[in-house]
């Protein structure tokens, strides 16, 4: 009568199996997600030399960082989409290889409109590979492992932080003048060519299709693609214009839209802050601005093991969302006092930082196939319209008052907006909490 145990085994040899896929694919989607973000907040540590040795005002700092957005923008939809008519390894590939050619290419820039075409340029390389990963991380992990699986790539956005502030302040300080080079020349060489070798990985590494991994066995294959063949919340999910048409799915994106204006806050303008504090050494700057990292790093760990042990997603976002709120604000009120604005900044960055894998987990339950690879880049393309507005704003907004901390003040309250939207305008049948494996 070994029938009462059998759910048990059975349990650990699914865990067993997840722990084989998750250690096969996300280290390497890790340190190429860590390559990726860092692209997005290497302009931030690069700003003070580079708007130097090009003469640029904040504006014209922040339309440059904003005209990555756009060309991300306008080419991400259509990138997702023929991700998947040729294959998530192929595309992922390309797309790393070509943004760190890109990269690399601001060594040459010597004037402002260069800047802008760069820029533009970088973001049109890098369209499409945050949400071309995350539906690839749907063809491979079944809905119960999706809240772990999604905070472990956001995890590798957090060492980016955690990591890449405290070395690009030491790039900038210490190899600055290195073979007649500026130190921002090096922080983008080392940004960029790296990714040319990850690119080769990806292709070497990876399958499109669980039927296609030979480094499981066959039983193990067809378990998995049973595990995660399940349908999805809503039938119309299954193309992109029935993910259109899905009740909750242009709620998501303005919720994205709202989490991007307070991610990109925090990530292009957290050493200006710092610096404006009375902290001068580059080297300093950047230990100091890992802090909101670290504490992004652990609260989506946390974040991403509780909700998915409960099935509950929304409300772990909106009170991410409503911690994001009280750091912008105590940012803005203790802008000249170094210590309580760490403090804030580590508040602000557990909740930013936290919150968007944990928004991640939500998409999928409404969308399948086709529908989950232009549903998801729509969505995200949605999203990085904030990427749009909030540099600008800031930059704007501290040009023309002295300080940035009415646009601090701005973006809390488009947290707050943003948690009540989650709480109240999603479709309580698409998002309830779901359970089991």
């Amino acid at each position: 009568m070994a029938a009462p145990h059998e759910p048990d085994v059975s349990r650990l040899e699914h865990d067993s199996l997840i722990r084989k896929v998750a250690w096969r694919l996300m280290p390497l989607i890790m340190v190429c997600y860590l390559f990726a973000f860092f692209d997005r907040i290497n302009i931030s540590f690069a700003k003070f030399q580079l708007q130097g040795a090009l003469g640029l005002s904040d504006t014209a700092y922040g339309l440059g960082a904003s005209l990555f957005v756009i060309g991300y923008v306008i080419f991400e939809v259509p990138s997702n989409l023929l991700l998947y008519r040729v294959g998530a390894r192929r595309w992922i590939a390309r797309i790393m290889i070509s943004w760190g050619l890109a990269t690399s290419a601001m060594v040459f820039v010597t004037s402002e409109w260069q800047f802008y075409g760069l820029r533009f340029i970088v973001g049109a390389m890098e369209a499409g590979f945050a949400p071309g990963v995350l539906y690839y991380l749907t063809l491979w992990f079944p809905e119960s492992f999706r809240g772990r699986a999604t905070a472990l790539l956001f995890l590798a956005s957090a060492m980016s932080g955690l990591v890449g502030a405290p070395i690009s302040g030491l790039i900038l300080g210490q190899m600055n003048g290195v073979l007649g080079q500026p130190g921002w020349h090096w922080l983008f060489l080392i940004g960029g060519l790296p990714c040319l070798p990850l690119g080769w990985l990806v292709l070497r590494r990876f399958q499109d299709r669980v039927q296609d991994a030979g480094w499981l066995s066959a039983a193990e294959r067809s378990y998995l693609a049973t595990q995660i063949k399940e349908p999805g919340t809503h039938a119309k999910g299954g193309s992109l214009w029935g993910a259109i048409r899905t009740p909750g799915f242009l709620v998501l994106g303005l919720v994205y839209f709202l989490i991007q204006i307070g991610s990109y806050g925090l990530n292009f303008w957290a050493p200006h802050l710092i610096r404006s504090s009375g902290i001068s050494n580059p080297t300093t700057i950047g230990l100091l601005t890992a802090v909101p990292y670290v504490f992004g790093a652990v609260a989506m760990v946390v974040v991403g093991r509780v909700s998915d042990a409960s099935g509950e997603r929304r409300k772990y976002v909106a009170g991410l969302l409503v911690a994001a709120a009280l750091g912008f604000f105590a940012a803005g009120l203790f802008d000249k006092q170094t210590g309580l604005l760490i403090v804030a900044l580590a508040v602000m960055g557990g909740g930013v930082v936290a919150s968007i894998p944990a928004f991640w987990a939500l998409p999928p339950r409404l969308l399948t196939g086709a529908g989950a690879a232009g549903g998801i880049a729509l969505i995200n393309t949605l999203g990085q319209l904030g990427g749009i507005v909030s540099p600008v704003m800031v930059g704007r907004i501290k040009d023309a008052t002295g300080s940035t901390t009415p646009a601090l003040y701005a973006i809390g309250v488009a947290s707050i907006v943003c948690a009540v939207i989650v709480m109240k305008a999603l479709p309580a049948a698409a998002m309830k909490a779901a359970r089991g494996r």
